[in-house]
This record gives C-alpha cells, sequence and structure tokens, in this order.
C-alpha cells in the first residue's frame, strides 16, 4: 500500500501530524520508546503496522536513531565499589600517603 507522506496521521504521545513527521519523529526515539510507540491513520482511525513503517522510513530514507545509554539508566553504584576500583589502580606510594593523610585526619 503506497502512502502519501503529507497524510494526516497522529503518532500516540505526540498528536497529529503528518506521515513524514511522525516517522521521523518515530525513528529519533529509543529504540524501547520506538517499539511502544504508534502511529494511526486519521481518515480511517488504522494502525499502521511497523513493517509498512520500517518499509516508508527506509524509502525515504530514514535510519533509525543509534541507542544511547543514559546514564540515569545505568545502576547507582555504591561509593565503597568506587573506592575499591580507584584504591585497586592507584600507585603504592599514593596509597602509603593516602593512607597517613586518613591516620592524620581520623586523629584530630
Amino acid at each position: 500500500m503506497t502512502s502519501d507522506p503529507e497524510e494526516s496521521v497522529r503518532l500516540q504521545g505526540y498528536g497529529e501530524m503528518t506521515l513524514r513527521t511522525a516517522i521521523t519523529t518515530l525513528m529519533l526515539l529509543a529504540p524501547r520508546e520506538r517499539a511502544d510507540a504508534t502511529i494511526f491513520r486519521v481518515r480511517d482511525g488504522v494502525r499502521l503496522a511497523s513493517s509498512e513503517i520500517a518499509e516508508l522510513a527506509s524509502e525515504w530514507g530514514l535510519t533509525p536513531a543509534p541507542e544511547i545509554r543514559s546514564p540515569k539508566l545505568a545502576p547507582e553504584q555504591h561509593w565503597t565499589h568506587i573506592v575499591r576500583g580507584m584504591v585497586r589502580e592507584a600507585p603504592l606510594p599514593a596509597l602509603m600517603v593516602a593512607f597517613m593523610i586518613g591516620v592524620l585526619v581520623a586523629r584530630r
């Protein structure tokens, strides 16, 4: 089925726009959000299949955005793990100086 790029559609969560704009917006989303998004034709309310969306995107030269991992999605490391990692990589003289500073601060 051929689709007009200027056809009016509704992208779930984004509102009404042209088909080309909806597919461009969809390709800019993260893969997980892209999988959850849907496009409906305004004229008859039919949902576009993901295969049709992918076909139109490739036909129009639109490529999906690469997956970028957000720092907020990464599990938060506990500070002890961070310090242990720093200590493992530190040279011995630096560890001795840090220990001595720690002893002096603790005695105050």
